[in-house]
């Protein structure tokens, strides 16, 4: 069996921009990995070094995506929420229900300040697969450090896709103030 040769510094951080840059679906750091044949902790310095170039990649926790700049208009809205953990899944359910992504978690730590997460889940499968990866890694959510209150930013190409999951979250009695 032949071994693959490693994909050495610049010509890597190249690769893995450009194949971000033509995927539709983020990329996970063990799959750019196994390309360059390269550890995972090198992708993650990588992209440290790409994203220190002012390069537009997120991580999410489906992988890495490149945010392309030629998108239609998005409308965004903050909204504040409260629930379980358990509920977790209930609330992403209602708001992608609606064509609506879920793009951040964030909350305000009484120590650290404000904390943000992406999470950018835009459909049901996106939704399994990060409840799948919080169970996987036995992660907490941010909203257990503040008894459950946190707020999102949501995004849709229509307002009334955001006024809809707004209302359907507010009759689950999530939003704190309606």
């Amino acid at each position: 069996m032949c071994k693959k040769d490693k994909v050495l510094g610049k010509d890597r951080k190249e690769l893995i921009l450009k194949w971000l840059k033509e995927s539709n679906t983020p990329m996970t750091g063990g799959e750019l990995a196994d390309r360059t044949n390269v550890s995972r902790q090198v992708i993650v310095q990588d992209i440290s070094l790409l994203k220190a170039r002012n390069e537009p990649i997120l991580a999410t926790s489906q992988g890495y995506m490149y945010m392309k700049q030629n998108k239609p208009k998005q409308f965004e809205r903050v909204i504040a929420c409260k629930h379980t953990p358990e509920e977790t899944r209930k609330e992403l359910e209602l708001v992608v229900d609606h064509g609506v992504t879920v793009k951040n978690v964030f909350i305000e730590h009484p120590v650290y300040g404000d904390l943000e997460a992406s999470i950018m889940v835009s459909n049901r499968k996106e939704v399994d697969q990060f409840i799948q990866r919080i169970k996987e890694t036995n992660s907490p959510y941010l909203l257990q450090l503040t008894g459950g209150i946190h707020l999102h930013t949501i995004t849709a190409d229509t307002e009334e896709k955001l006024d809809l999951a707004f209302n359907a979250l507010d009759r689950a009695g999530i939003i704190i103030e309606s």
